[in-house]
């Protein structure tokens, strides 16, 4: 993929995470929530959405937002890619922590070769999630049925509503004090935990990992994904 410049592929990455990933079911990312995720003003963001439509990599609509074009969203799933193969291969190879790969991988993510992402993805064994269990995107820009299937199947911890074993799938966090705290309880993708209770009120959860049980508010519990595991009798979303 030939490069757009660093702020192209910021916009068109950031319209991709709030449409796909930041929980809406929405088509079209805001104007102001472009601004928001990017720190920009509304101005700035209006005014580069204009030209991300010229280029045929977004549809804008004045006063609205837009959403990606097929071009555009190839282009925002080969940064994501990029983003998140440096992430494993500074937390697997060089040894960071995952509270601390993400800061390094958005400075990195527009300058790696596409010989160099190909060798990082063949060293660290054609790995299919990063460091926080996400989805790494295929070398075409794209998600595969089985990815797509795999990301179908999870829900938010929060949305459990009885006691339920379940498997961390994702955590959708970049903050470094939610997840140095999960890392401390060993709450990571692939571990298994068990969720007793819900706060009455208040909403945090009580979950059992190992032998130990530990707190999660609600504003962490939510950026935990998780699917059954084989034992598990009760993992309906609360709908309430």
């Amino acid at each position: 993929m030939s490069r757009l410049g660093e702020a192209i592929e910021d916009y068109l990455k950031a319209i991709y995470m709030i449409t796909h990933e930041e929980g809406s079911s929405e088509e079209v990312a805001s104007t102001q929530e472009i601004a928001d995720y990017l720190e920009v003003s509304p101005a700035s963001a209006s005014k580069m959405l204009v030209k991300l439509d010229r280029m045929g990599l977004v549809s804008h609509e004045p006063y609205k937002g837009a959403k990606l074009t097929t071009q555009g969203q190839r282009v925002a799933l080969e940064i994501i890619r990029h983003h998140r193969l440096i992430e494993l291969y500074l937390h697997k190879m060089l040894g960071y922590g995952w509270e601390e790969v993400h800061e390094e991988a958005e400075k990195l993510e527009h300058y790696i070769s596409e010989q160099m992402e190909e060798r990082m993805f063949a060293i660290l064994g054609k790995p299919e999630t990063d460091p926080h269990g996400e989805i790494i995107p295929s070398t075409e820009g794209s998600l595969t049925q089985n990815q797509e299937r795999h990301i179908s199947n999870q829900i938010p911890m929060n949305e459990l509503v009885c006691p339920a074993s379940v498997i961390i799938r994702q955590v959708k966090t970049n903050s470094r004090e939610k997840l140095t705290y999960l890392r401390d309880i060993g709450l990571t993708p692939g571990q298994e935990a068990k969720v007793l209770k819900k706060i009455p009120f208040e909403g945090g959860l009580i979950v059992r990992i190992g032998d130990k049980e530990h707190y999660l508010s609600p504003s962490l519990s939510k950026d935990i994904f998780v699917s059954p595991s084989y034992d598990s009798t009760c993992t309906e979303r609360n709908n309430e």
